[in-house]
């Protein structure tokens, strides 16, 4: 299940709600210092030079627990409880260019301004350039706000292993310098987690057994047929990107209706997906059982003759729509049918322009900023593309999407994940849980980068697609 994204009040009347029950905290730090272990050693070869920087509460307790498990790799360990006598022995210990630091200096409990010595170890921990693993939350951040208790002092982490669930602050808008890739130790022997949220943490567990087996006597018209219109001059591998990505859903069909001053280029990249010409007076196909309209429709003049005829299939269509990109822009406020399922996939440039307002303000309260778009535009699904994507709608949970990486920041991705989302959305079997769907398609749209960058620094869009749906 998601884990809902939770307070520092909340995580403390945690740990004591699984105190009463017996468990012990030396075991829930032994299993922590697990957790950190197995993500150091997938972070590190075997022989690699491991720093412990480790504080005198709990937060340093997991950060030393996690030595006991990482055979076949040098550790040293750094307690720091004089910060005033430290900063000559972590300059030796920088010196000598370990592979990765284990931050384990302040917790969640940090709630007073670091004095001027630990403010120059934080500072050291930061020029020195070296990964640094942070447990729990970056030393120095304030777990509620996603700001510095001191201005700038906080370290500068490349994965923060938050323990148990999310907390709040970390998923702020500032806080990404400091938290860099968020994850989640889970299962360390809390009971569950007795709280709820309206933002939720996605969790690969979500997708077990998903999407369902296939039935042995399904064929093509089993699974749907997706109608896909995109592609302009001068923007016609937006409309082939997005129908590979379609493709890799496995929809039955995939017919792209495209402009004719890009049909011969297109059709002659697609072999199994149909190619057809758009025209504003075409008459979609009665087979079709889901659309996309938006990629690489952003040709000058295109707004007069398109406009129009995708809003009337926003308004009117009865079956499902998913507009991305330049189809954006041309859609208007008020309702669609209802019980039709609506998705739009907005970068924050979008968004802001959806909502006539700034980049700046979308990213301030991405939350918000789903809410309003979906009740502007007819309780749509909203996915609002970023650093920890979100998915949700006017009502109800939002949810966190984990996996992915900057490397997703390249032309074409977001087509990708457009033709992905609506080549699930044609297979009717998936209609019954319309969040669930499209939060599966961006779960594994990220997971495929995160498979890549594991493996090659250097890959390309056309890697995606060739990754794309193989993440369990």
């Amino acid at each position: 299940m998601p884990l809902p994204v939770i307070s520092i009040a909340q995580m403390r009347e945690w740990e004591r709600a699984t105190w009463e029950t017996g468990q012990t905290g030396v075991e829930v730090i032994r299993r922590v210092g697990w957790k950190i272990a197995q993500r150091v050693l997938q972070f590190t070869r075997a022989d690699d030079a491991i720093l412990i920087l480790a504080g005198k509460g709990h937060n340093g307790d997991d950060a030393r627990a996690a030595r006991e498990f990482l055979a076949g790799r040098r550790v040293a360990t750094l307690d720091v409880t004089a910060p005033e006598n430290a900063l000559p022995e972590l300059e030796r210990a920088l010196a000598q260019k370990p592979e990765l630091i284990i931050d384990g200096l302040f917790g969640i409990g940090l709630d007073r301004p670091l004095t001027d010595d630990w403010k120059k170890i934080i500072l050291a921990v930061n020029q020195s350039a070296i990964p640094v693993l942070a447990v729990d939350v970056p030393s120095g951040l304030n777990a509620d706000t996603g700001e510095p208790v001191s201005p700038g002092a906080a370290v500068e982490a490349a994965v923060t292993l938050t323990i148990g669930a999310p907390k709040t602050g970390l998923l702020a808008p500032n806080a990404g310098l400091f938290v860099g890739r968020l994850e989640v130790a889970a299962d360390v022997g809390l009971i569950p987690c007795p709280h709820t949220s309206e933002l939720n943490w996605t969790l690969p567990e979500d997708f077990q057994n998903y999407p369902p087996r296939r039935p042995a006597a399904g064929h093509k018209g089993t699974f749907g047929h997706l109608g896909i219109i995109a592609g302009s001059l001068g923007f016609h591998g937006a409309a082939v990107l997005a129908t590979r990505g379609a493709q890799r859903a496995q929809p039955g069909l995939i017919t792209l209706f495209t402009r004719e001053s890009v049909y011969h280029v297109v059709a002659g990249q697609l072999q199994a997906a149909m190619v057809n010409l758009w025209t504003p007076d075409l008459k979609l196909p009665d087979s079709l059982s889901a659309i996309l309209v938006g990629p690489g429709l952003a040709a000058p003049g295109l707004v007069e003759i398109m406009a129009q005829p995708i809003r009337r299939l926003w308004r009117d269509w009865l079956l499902p729509m998913v507009v991305d990109a330049s189809g954006l822009d041309w859609l208007l406020t008020g309702p669609s049918p209802k019980n039709a399922i609506r998705i739009v996939t907005p970068h924050p440039g979008e968004a802001a322009r959806l909502l006539n307002t700034s980049v700046q303000q979308v990213l301030s309260n991405r939350l918000q900023t789903v809410r309003e778009i979906s009740r502007r535009y007819g309780n749509c699904w909203v996915v609002l593309k970023g650093q920890h994507t979100l998915v949700g709608r006017n009502g109800g949970e939002i949810y966190v999407n984990p996996s992915g990486n900057p490397h997703l920041g390249q032309g074409g991705s977001g087509d990708v994940l457009a033709g992905y989302i609506a080549g699930l959305l044609a297979q009717k079997a998936l209609h019954a849980d319309a969040g669930k769907l499209i939060r599966f398609a961006v779960w594994q749209h990220g997971a495929a980068a995160d498979a890549l960058q594991a493996n090659r620094a250097n890959w390309v869009i056309e890697d995606l697609l060739g990754e794309l749906g193989n993440a369990r």
